[in-house]
């Protein structure tokens, strides 16, 4: 073989190299993309996972959450678990307590009936008995409803001529008697308490009436006596919102009810001694605006923490008993120590108050305040270690940011509250008049919730404005001792009960 065959051989050999190089080169590169598409499939795939893991912890947040470490009602409860209460032991054995006067049945000095059982006989010898005097040595009486029966009472005028003139005069019946049948006050009464003071469907009332005293009333005829009712209370809604209105400290709350098929909230406003419904399609500052309370009221507002309420001018205190609820949610099921600190802090706090009260001290002792806030501020502290901020927001696939924040933890935002809205919470710790809780509203919500679970929903916005107007005037006279059943009577005979509006 000669040079030239040697060169050209070499030249093919490595043409051939060459080509293998590439072909090489070209798999490498493709092994790097494919390792690169690999990288970023995992990473997509890790993002997956965590955004799954994070949505099944929330569910399982959800379905850990019942009535004892949430809002949630206790009609919501599950049978998985007895929810534990949030009362603490009181010490005290069961039963009435030592100096408690009790009640029970007392004999009445004037009895409807005497019934007198002679003695006809001596019991020893048999001899006759009956023509002597004899002595009552000892009584009972016996409590129980007469006989039901309707009783008519038959209205008739007179019609005389004179003599003179020969002009015939008829008398005028009462103005209160309109038809030649009607109901009085007394079925009117019994039937607008059932179904507004009881929440009996009309229905329900219509039958017991019947079988009670056996009147056929209709449904139909309820709803005017209702309706006669809301109207007299026209003037009595105006004096007590407006009573509300000038109240120190004011309960608020919201529930949803719904009205034929749309949702709407009835919000309540209430003290100790006054009670005010409203309904209305919102649940936030359209609604709170248009009921008028809330713009015009001066005083401490105690609420359970709806936004809504941040843009008015009172004085804002939350509900503790909430943050007791989340407090036990992030316990029991998130095992943060901190939680059960700030837990036992807070019932301290209320029993330091109850204590003060009790000793007839206008305020804490001031040792006792700093005490109490120091802890505040290290518990607090102990929790944001516990959880730090979110890290920086996620990016999508391409590597640009996503829009919003990034989302924080339950617990997070329950120490920012604590932290943001120190003295709104701590509110009932300098100022005794504001109670430690929004147990009063939500007291005053639970007939419109027995009213939702007996009848599902209102049929018009006007039956949930009758609703929230009776209700409100009930519930008034109510916590002020006055008889709901005298009330209506005087109430259709045009002359309502005013209760006190201060």
């Amino acid at each position: 073989m000669n040079k030239d065959d040697e060169l050209e051989q070499l030249r093919q050999e490595n043409d051939a190299l060459r080509h293998t190089n590439r072909t090489l080169h070209e798999c490498v590169r493709e092994s790097i993309q494919a390792i690169g598409s690999l990288h970023k499939q995992i990473k997509e795939l890790e993002g997956v996972i965590a955004s799954q893991q994070e949505h099944i912890k929330a569910l399982e947040g959800q379905v850990a959450k019942d009535s004892h470490n949430s809002s949630l009602p206790p009609s919501s409860d599950r049978f998985v678990r007895v929810p534990k209460s949030l009362r603490q032991p009181s010490g005290k054995k069961p039963g009435g307590q030592k100096g408690h006067r009790g009640h029970h049945l007392r004999q009445v000095q004037t009895p409807d009936e005497i019934l007198v059982h002679p003695v006809l006989a001596c019991s020893h010898c048999h001899r006759d008995l009956s023509g002597l005097p004899a002595a009552l040595p000892e009584r009972r009486q016996v409590i129980d409803l007469p006989s039901q029966r309707l009783w008519i009472k038959e209205h008739r005028v007179e019609e005389k001529q004179c003599p003179v003139c020969y002009h015939l005069t008829r008398a005028s019946f009462p103005a209160s008697v309109k038809a030649p049948t009607q109901y009085g006050r007394g079925i009117q009464t019994l039937a607008t308490y059932l179904v507004q003071g009881q929440a009996l469907p009309y229905a329900r009332a219509s039958q017991l009436l019947q079988e009670l005293l056996g009147v056929q009333l209709s449904a139909g005829s309820i709803a005017s006596f209702v309706k006669t009712c809301y109207h007299q209370l026209e003037e009595v809604e105006t004096r007590l919102r407006a009573a509300v209105v000038k109240a120190k400290v004011l309960n608020q709350d919201e529930t949803g009810m719904r009205v034929g098929t749309e949702g709407w909230w009835v919000h309540v406003c209430s003290t100790a001694r006054l009670t005010y419904y409203a309904a209305h399609p919102s649940r936030g500052r359209v609604a709170l605006d248009a009921i008028g309370i809330a713009p015009q009221f001066r005083g401490t507002s105690v609420h359970d923490g709806l936004q809504s309420y941040q843009s008015y001018c009172f004085t804002q205190a939350l509900c503790n008993v909430h943050h007791l609820r989340e407090l036990t949610f992030i316990e029991e099921e998130l095992g943060q120590v901190w939680a059960r600190a700030m837990k036992e802090l807070l019932l301290d706090m209320k029993a330091e108050v109850e204590r003060a009260k009790t000793h007839g001290q206008p305020q804490l002792d001031l040792l006792v305040l700093a005490r109490l806030l120091c802890r505040y501020d290290e518990i607090l502290a102990e929790g944001y270690l516990a959880h730090p901020p979110p890290g920086p927001p996620k990016k999508s696939a391409q590597g640009k940011r996503l829009p919003g924040r990034a989302k924080q933890s339950p617990a997070r935002n329950l120490l920012d509250r604590f932290s943001q809205r120190k003295w709104e919470v701590l509110r009932f710790l300098h100022d005794f008049a504001v109670p430690f809780d929004n147990n009063q509203a939500e007291r005053d919500l639970r007939m419109i919730k027995v009213q939702q679970k007996v009848s599902g929903c209102f049929r018009t916005e006007l039956g949930i404005a009758m609703f929230c107007r009776i209700r409100s005037y009930l519930s008034t006279l109510r916590k002020q001792g006055i008889a709901l059943f005298s009330a209506f009577d005087h109430l259709f005979s045009g002359t309502p009960v005013l209760p006190a509006f201060s």
